[in-house]
């Protein structure tokens, strides 16, 4: 057989995979994980943002420990910075995983506006 040793011919033997492992990469690349991931930022920021931006702040992403949080007036920005210790001490004990040390916040601007 000419071909006896190609790469074509041989096939590796695996070990199955744990059922864990095939749900956990299927929910990764469908970005399920992240979508939950994002709920429950969602969910924790809501009830540590201070009671002058409820309603008006909303928790954005992750990024290397920084989370984002966009809000509807550039006064509430710096009214952030007045809070902004706080609600990091009570995001990282919601949400250890998350790595969060720091909080940026953003202009929210209004779909349409440039």
């Amino acid at each position: 057989m000419p071909f006896a040793n190609s790469h074509w011919n041989t096939k590796r033997m695996t070990d199955p995979r744990t059922l864990g492992n095939v749900l956990s990469r299927l929910m990764a690349r469908t970005g399920y994980d992240r979508e939950q991931g994002s709920d429950a930022l969602r969910s924790a920021w809501e009830s540590v943002a201070p009671e002058s931006l409820r309603g008006s702040s909303q928790a954005g992403v992750v990024r290397r420990g920084v989370l984002e949080v966009f809000v509807t007036h550039s006064a509430l920005v710096q009214e952030m910075g007045f809070h902004k210790r706080e609600a990091i001490r009570k995001l990282q004990s919601l949400l250890p995983s998350e790595g969060i040390t720091d909080i940026r916040c953003r202009l929210l601007i209004e779909a349409g506006q440039k």
